[in-house]
């Protein structure tokens, strides 16, 4: 029994043994990371809730489509008993000239610790109707006298005040609903009965409209030529839709973006029957999102977590191993813990402070917390400095991948390879 004392004492403190625990310990300091990552996730749905709160009482992202004129047809056949059978459909005309210019007036509402932009946009649309109609194009006949022209918009709830309308230099009064969807399933309808003379004379419009909204703001293009003018005092634009402005000024006044299309621009003609043509892939606008997302850099900076827990503690096994210094697994094991606080630190300041000065100060604090805990560990103050050394390169290092987008991998690779050689070239003393 005495004999084999001491080869059991020798083995449980062999270089190999302990390096196997910190390993170990390393898995399973992934859970409380985990968690970590699962509570800013928790956080960030949260911030989403109260977005779509704010945005179901003020208003959502709004869609402007229009005005279209549809005029309803008739196409009547007998079957082989003799049935007379009547189809009803509707034919869509888009307008020939269509102008609108929006002014955004952004602001940001919060809800606790939350906050979302909202806006209310103010629109004057103008434009014509005038073309030729091929009635050989056409099945069934149309009855001018019913023609309606639909305004799409994607929430009613968003409009503000009166709708101001004059069609054909005669002031018109909307009506709630779309009285056909086949195109636009909210907005509102405007009847207005007209001959075919009068479509190919030319028919002008005047529309005013105000809307509240939150997030973006979308125009479909329909005219055979649009258009287009969207200016805000907002400096974080960010311009969304399958179409990007041909001409655009940002500056700390705002933006103003301009976008001039034909019908070459789009897949589907001046006017259809039916349900032939999809018209909204043809759109263009602008989100009006807030410059940083502080969830998402703290996503990103906890997937960096594994790294800073296996490069501090080798650090600790360096020191303990090359320079005699006696470090307990325990002790390990609460510096793994100490640099995974540091995340959560991070995501609960951040709602409050914003991200960079949330890592700031989270990231100083870390720093004095492990330094001064390694200095009562290692009771020599150059030994601490490494420690601390190491803390400052590693947060610096961090923080600079989540400031890079495009060269966020090549960066991140790259130091990588820095820290891999690093610690190849320190285990060399290991051996001597």
């Amino acid at each position: 029994m005495e004999t084999n004392a001491p080869k059991t004492e020798h083995w449980m403190n062999s270089l190999t043994f302990k390096m196997a625990i910190i390993g170990v310990m390393i898995l399973l300091l992934l859970i409380p990371l985990s968690m970590i990552r699962s509570i800013i996730s928790e956080r960030e749905s949260t911030s989403l809730q109260v977005e779509n709160e704010i945005s179901a009482q003020w208003g959502y992202a709004q869609v402007l489509a229009g005005p279209i004129l549809n005029i309803p047809t008739e196409l009547t056949s007998v079957d082989k008993n003799g049935n007379v059978i009547t189809e009803r459909d509707w034919l869509h005309i888009m307008p020939s000239n269509l102008d609108i210019a929006s002014r955004l007036e952004p602001e940001i509402r919060y809800r606790g610790i939350f906050k979302t932009a909202v806006y209310t946009s103010v629109s004057h649309i103008t434009g014509n109707f005038k073309f030729q109609l091929n009635p050989e194009e056409i099945e069934g006949e149309p009855d001018w006298s019913k023609a309606v022209v639909t305004f799409g918009i994607s929430d009613n709830r968003g409009i503000r005040g009166d709708i101001g309308i004059l069609w054909n230099n005669e002031p018109l009064e909307p009506e709630s609903g779309m009285l056909t969807q086949n195109i636009t399933k909210t907005g509102f309808s405007i009847k207005t009965p007209l001959t075919l003379e009068n479509l190919e004379n030319s028919i002008p419009f005047n529309i005013n409209l105000e809307l509240s909204g939150s997030k973006s703001f979308t125009i479909l293009p329909l005219g055979q030529k649009s258009n287009i003018n969207i200016n805000s005092s907002w400096t974080n634009p960010s311009f969304s839709g399958n179409l990007l402005p041909q001409k655009r000024k940002i500056s700390d006044a705002g933006f103003e973006a301009n976008w001039q299309l034909t019908h070459l621009n789009r897949n589907f003609p001046q006017y259809w029957q039916g349900q032939q043509f999809d018209v909204w892939e043809h759109s263009l606008g602008v989100d009006l999102f807030l410059p940083v997302n502080h969830y998402q850099k703290a996503t990103r900076s906890a997937k960096y977590g594994i790294l800073f827990i296996i490069l501090t503690l080798l650090v600790f096994l360096f020191i303990e191993l090359i320079n005699n210094k006696k470090v307990h697994l325990f002790q390990y094991l609460l510096v793994g813990l100490a640099l995974i606080l540091f995340f959560s630190l991070l995501t609960a300041l951040s709602e409050h402070l914003g991200f960079n000065l949330a890592y700031l100060v989270a990231s100083l604090v870390n720093i004095a917390v492990i330094g001064l805990f390694a200095y009562g560990l290692l009771e020599d103050l150059r030994l601490t400095s490494w420690v601390t050394g190491l803390l400052v390169l590693m947060y610096t290092f961090l923080f600079v991948l989540l400031q890079l987008n495009d060269l966020a991998f090549l960066a991140g690779n790259i130091g990588l390879v820095i820290i891999l050689s690093v610690i190849m070239k320190a285990s060399l003393r290991l051996t001597r």
